[in-house]
């Protein structure tokens, strides 16, 4: 309806409701922000050229493929950044986009550093985001990720998904990997019927959302102990 210009008549929304549907449009608001503004980091910036650009190109991304998966970079300043634009600090801390220290009180980056892989949701809005750690600090996660919010539910979600719905409805199959360089590299060599379940164990939520387009299914993981069992674990779901 948005975007052919309907109006559509609403039910009467009691308060509660009216406020919690605010909310969850301020939330993909500061997400879109998020996502736009670390991908100017990445191409715009020398710390985001120089780090997270030489990254994706070693991994043999295109230009064009950067841009389809919106990928970015985050250097230590999208706290001060999101302040100057006057985004709430609780949506921003909900978000898990900045934490607060317990000793200053002040905000601080959560994903500084790293290379940054927006989660959409199967309409295309930013939901999360997947950050992976250069460089050798042992001293962090290789990868983080976006908090439980009230827009992103990490069970009820397939990486890739938006990119990859027409695709897997005209090839009449999905291709199921285990992260996000998975889904993009295959993207990039057209296999585009590819999602990824970003590090997480398959859930009955996301095999739903997969039976929305097709009923077949092919499993791609990782050879290792680990990828068989999880393979394993979802051929059962």
């Amino acid at each position: 309806a948005q975007k052919y210009g309907i109006e559509i008549a609403e039910e009467e929304e009691s308060p509660e409701q009216r406020q919690a549907k605010d909310k969850r449009q301020s939330l993909f608001i500061v997400n879109e922000f998020a996502a736009r503004w670390f991908q100017e980091q990445l191409k715009e910036t020398e710390e985001g050229k120089r780090i997270g650009l030489s990254y994706f190109k070693e991994r043999g991304l295109l230009d064009h493929t950067i841009e389809k998966f919106q990928l970015g970079y985050s250097p230590e300043a999208f706290a001060h950044a999101s302040s100057n634009k006057q985004y709430k600090d609780e949506y921003l801390t909900e978000l898990g986009l900045v934490s607060k220290s317990e000793k200053t009180g002040k905000l601080y980056d959560r994903f500084r550093e790293r290379v940054m892989f927006p989660i959409s949701n199967p309409m295309g809005k930013v939901v999360g985001f997947g950050g992976r750690i250069l460089g050798k600090r042992k001293d962090v996660g290789k990868y983080i990720n976006s908090p439980e919010s009230p827009i992103y539910h990490k069970s009820q979600v397939l990486y890739g998904m938006h990119l990859a719905k027409k695709a897997i409805r005209d090839q009449d199959l999905c291709i199921l990997t285990e992260g996000y360089m998975d889904v993009i590299l295959l993207h990039q060599n057209g296999v585009e019927h590819t999602v990824a379940s970003s590090g997480t164990a398959l859930t009955v939520e996301q095999v739903r959302l997969i039976r929305r387009f097709t009923k077949n299914v092919l499993m791609i993981y990782d050879g290792d102990p680990a990828g068989i069992k999880a393979a394993m674990r979802g051929i059962d779901i």
